[in-house]
């Protein structure tokens, strides 16, 4: 089960994180976030190896502008405390997985 980060937990859920996180950057109105959602869900269930957490850009737009969000969503995975990598756009599940390996 995916995690709700806000500004409040950002560092403890994410930047201190004693395993890589995956990070959904996602808004409801956003047709594609929606359609990623389901996957992300999928993927905290099968790799508990990965956190993943997801960011409501409406709702922590400091968040969204300290990592130059500028579509959603946007998938980061944060290693060590810093962003390994990016993806933006709904993907398919198995370039998700990729992205995490």
């Amino acid at each position: 089960m995916s995690v709700q980060i806000t500004n409040a937990n950002f560092e403890t859920e994410v930047l201190k994180s004693d395993r890589p996180v995956l990070v959904d950057f996602w808004a409801s109105w956003c047709g594609p976030c929606r359609m990623v959602a389901p996957i992300v869900e999928e993927i905290a269930a099968e790799h508990p190896e990965f956190k993943v957490g997801k960011i409501n850009v409406d709702e922590q737009p400091q968040l969204a502008a300290q990592f130059g969000i500028m579509s959603i969503p946007t998938l980061l995975v944060f290693k060590n405390g810093q962003v390994a990598s990016q993806m933006v756009g709904a993907r398919p599940k198995a370039d998700i997985v990729a992205m995490l390996k």
